[in-house]
């Protein structure tokens, strides 16, 4: 849940994690107006997406573990993620990129 003020136009013009004197209005954190505000806030394109290609990592070693520890077998993805999963595979593969952190842990 979020706090918010609106302006005279009922847009968000702030958001809050805490009720405030001029934050008090409470909204779900998945409301349409949130998220686009969210959106249009100075660097948060580019925050959302390095959150975003982060997370694929995280994905992508789950995947890996998952798979490793036989939970699940490639062929039970549906075609179209197993193309996405080798497309992903082939391309670490084509730039040398690995996903194992500094300690020698996933990441």
């Amino acid at each position: 849940m979020f706090y918010i003020k609106r302006n005279a136009d009922g847009d968000i013009v702030t958001l809050s994690k805490e009720a405030t004197s001029e934050s008090s209005e409470q909204v779900s954190a998945d409301d349409p107006q949130v998220l686009a505000f969210l959106a249009n806030e100075p660097g948060a394109k580019a925050n959302f997406l390095a959150s975003d290609l982060a997370f694929v990592r995280v994905v992508e070693d789950l995947m890996e573990v998952l798979l490793d520890k036989g939970v699940i077998s490639f062929t039970d993805l549906p075609r179209a993620a197993q193309n996405k999963v080798m497309q992903r595979k082939s391309l670490r593969a084509k730039n040398n990129i690995n996903l194992i952190g500094e300690d020698g842990g996933i990441i």
